[in-house]
């Protein structure tokens, strides 16, 4: 729905505190929902257990994924069945929407169908795989290949799942309206229009997706060209109409370019119901539209881009004594405390885009063995040469040990984890690695004008910072240091880029005590902002993605028998 309006309550000439934009409420384009990429799944499987005793097997593919909170596995949908054999190529795909922020686990089950039944329960079990989404993407190709289990005491063959991102998801168009002899609106002067964008949903809602500048005091606008995502503009559907007025058009239509075809009379409903000799209230006209392909952090990631995982932990006494229940970092037998979810939540989703699972954990604001000097950047495995825990798991054992070894103490200082992470972004500068730190605090930070220049000078590398805050502090501090309202700046210079997203923990503390969602949720709202941040680095430095490996296709093995 293309809406052409003029702003509401504005003395002509004036369009308020911002020249040339249009106040449409506060519209902001990333919170219009816009849906997930997609990506096609393809399975293969090689040397299936063989249950038919005459021939082979005849394998189907069934996929579950796994609901959030209670943890129940749905099917999701089935391949074809393929006759009399164990080294199947599926040719129906599985097309799931995509988040880098969420953790979608899957399974893949195996059948041998032996009838025509839908129940599987009427076929043989050839065996499972268990994987998320996150670990098909990141694995090099975007190809993972992991053995099928699930029948004890048998070799089930391995399954082969490759993810391709679908090419509609990627395309942007750049397009340019102008306007002819529109309705004038103001008593005084001309109107002062601008265009608002539409796109339609599934329900027959509508939801705001562009508008443009406001060109002032003139009924002929010629608007400034303008890109937007085709998922934005039409959620990848291409005769998904949008109106003008009570004219439709359609992303197919105006793919067609400048052409009498995409000139549009713009109806004024009201106007049209009162005056008989109503014709229209103006046309709106195509300039051009031009599309292009945009390259994607899954073109990255499948390039072999490697994301780091650093995590860095307050240990300043303001949290409070760790063998006392009161305490932040109190060692809960049965449940992990603020700490160890915060860490969990954003770690087990990262894990996936890096291949070696070795993270380096830090910890600042602690008096050390032997000598109790105060360090800012300590290793939590005790090894300063080799900070590096062996998968999240080995990271919540790490801490837990430094809490039994190190004395809390304080300030709370930020800059030296952020510089020390800053000295590794620094040396890979290609774009083959990418490097998230996240900083888990309670507290009002100490050194907030290094802070400041340690993130500005970080903004130029290919690094980005989560803050989590524990606690009940007060955290505006943090809000400063997060750059959304103003972006953050030190000695006159400002942040290259927005590379820092905080959110306070007691945002997501789920009163009815299930911390699985409100987990889920909280890795999300920090995680969200990563693969913009990622691509804008990407953007500024011209770095391309690599070419993805070629597609692997494991050798099928033929027994040869002797008669």
């Amino acid at each position: 729905m293309f809406g052409l309006e003029k702003p509401a309550g504005q003395k002509p000439g004036r369009s308020g505190g911002f020249p040339n934009m249009a106040s449409v409420g506060d519209f902001n384009v990333l919170s219009a929902s816009i849906p997930a990429t997609k990506v096609e799944l393809s399975v293969s499987c090689r040397n299936l257990l063989d249950r038919d005793t005459f021939s082979k097997s005849d394998p189907i593919c069934v996929l579950y994924t796994q609901a959030i909170g209670n943890k129940e596995w749905r099917e999701f949908g089935r391949t074809e069945v393929i006759d009399n054999t164990l080294n199947p190529d599926f040719v129906r795909k599985f097309i799931m929407d995509y988040f880098f922020e969420e953790r979608e686990n899957l399974r893949f089950d195996f059948y041998d169908v032996d009838s025509k039944s839908p129940n599987l329960s009427k076929h043989d079990f050839l065996g499972q795989m268990f994987c998320t989404l996150g670990e098909i993407v990141g694995s090099q190709g975007s190809r993972l290949e992991k053995p099928i289990v699930g029948i004890p005491g048998k070799k089930c063959g391995t399954v082969i799942v490759t993810a391709e991102e679908l090419g509609c998801c990627r395309d942007s168009v750049l397009m340019q309206f102008c306007a002819n002899k529109l309705d004038k609106k103001d008593f005084f002067g001309k109107s002062d229009p601008f265009l608002v964008f539409h796109r339609s949903n599934e329900d027959g809602s509508f939801t705001i997706c562009h508008k443009t500048e406001v060109v002032k005091n003139t009924l002929n606008p010629v608007w400034q060209a303008f890109k937007i995502s085709v998922r934005a503009l039409c959620n990848g559907d291409y005769d998904r109409h949008d109106f003008i007025g009570e004219f439709t058009t359609s992303y197919r239509e105006l793919s067609r370019g400048q052409s009498q075809f995409n000139v549009y009379e713009v109806i004024n409903p009201k106007k049209k119901g009162k005056k008989k000799k109503y014709v229209n209230s103006g046309t709106v006209t195509l300039l051009s539209f031009l599309i292009e392909t945009e390259v994607s952090f899954l073109d990255y990631i499948k390039g072999g881009t490697q994301i780091n995982f650093t995590v860095a932990i307050d240990f300043t006494a303001s949290n409070g004594n760790p063998s006392q229940p009161t305490s932040l970092h109190y060692m809960n037998p049965y449940q992990l405390n603020a700490y160890g979810m915060a860490l969990k939540a954003v770690g087990e989703i990262i894990q996936d885009y890096d291949s070696d699972k070795m993270f380096p954990a830090l910890g600042f604001g602690a008096r050390l063995p032997p000598d109790g000097r105060v360090s800012h950047e300590f290793a939590l495995n005790g090894n300063p040469q080799n900070p590096y825990c062996h998968g999240i798991d080995g990271v919540m054992e790490a801490y837990y040990r430094s809490l039994k070894s190190v004395q809390l103490y304080g300030p709370t200082n930020f800059a030296p984890v952020i510089n020390h992470v800053a000295r590794y972004a620094a040396s890979v500068k290609d774009g083959s690695q990418y490097f998230v730190l996240l900083i888990i605090t309670d507290g009002v930070i100490s050194d907030m004008a290094q802070t400041k220049e340690s993130i500005v000078n970080a903004s130029k590398l290919p690094m980005s910072i989560i803050i989590v805050g524990v606690g009940p502090a007060e955290f505006d501090a943090m809000e400063e240091l997060d750059g959304d309202v103003v972006r953050i700046s030190s000695r006159g210079k400002f942040a290259e880029r927005d590379i820092v997203q905080f959110v306070p923990f007691r945002d997501y503390i789920d009163r009815s005590g299930n911390h699985v969602l409100s987990m889920a949720r909280l890795a999300k709202d920090v995680l969200a902002e990563i693969p913009e941040q990622f691509l804008s680095y990407m953007r500024v430095r011209g770095i391309k993605p690599s070419p993805a490996p070629p597609p692997y296709t494991p050798p099928i093995h033929v027994l040869q028998t002797q008669i």
